[in-house]
């Protein structure tokens, strides 16, 4: 996959966040998620106030990927702040996106953060065999952890998601994506449910 073409900065930064992208422990967080999430940019473009900044925000929101850490967003976020210093670009409006990514919560009246926020989640909705094929990958990168640590955490972060208000906030993402990605999340807390021995969710 060649994506240079849509990379809207300075070539070497650009070289370097592919290179970042195609880092081998990476199962999910790879080439093609970066891809899709500026498919879903592009398609959420007229949601946003500057979709430039939200395409570059895009490029750097995992950046910086390892698993065993907690901090993956700040520390692109740095990384953003440190690779566009002095280009002109909007640094700080990017650094801020890529922050939000840690909650995909953004404000109301946050156009950019919702677009960014919509496309990244997207994923959610996607139909069944993509999206087993995509939680099988996000397994693959934490297969360190044990099977019932894991079934726990991926459970926490699932009902977080659910209890947001909206898993979508530009109008056209949630009505494209919000059922289908409500049904496939609570499909997938119920299986780990199930697999962990528990009640299944209502």
């Amino acid at each position: 996959m060649d994506l240079r073409a849509r990379w809207p900065g300075p070539e070497p930064v650009g070289a370097d966040l592919l290179r970042r992208y195609a880092e081998p422990h990476r199962r999910y967080h790879t080439l093609d998620h970066l891809a899709a999430v500026l498919d879903g940019v592009d398609a959420l473009a007229a949601e946003a106030d500057d979709v430039e900044a939200v395409r570059l925000a895009a490029w750097f929101h995992d950046a910086v990927y390892d698993p065993a850490r907690g901090d993956n967003e700040e520390r692109s976020a740095v990384l953003a702040e440190q690779a566009l210093a002095g280009t002109g670009l909007p640094v700080a409006e990017v650094a801020r996106l890529v922050r939000l990514t840690t909650t995909h919560d953004p404000q109301e009246g946050d156009r950019n953060g919702a677009v960014l926020s919509d496309a990244d989640l997207a994923i959610l909705a996607a139909g069944p065999e993509r999206y087993a094929a995509y939680a099988a990958a996000v397994r693959e990168e934490y297969a360190a952890v044990p099977d019932e640590a894991f079934r726990a955490g991926r459970a926490d972060v699932l009902r977080s998601l659910l209890g947001l208000p909206a898993l979508f906030r530009t109008p056209a993402g949630h009505e494209r994506w919000e059922a289908a990605a409500r049904h496939n999340l609570r499909t997938e807390l119920m299986l780990l449910e199930r697999a962990s021995g528990g009640a299944a969710p209502p």
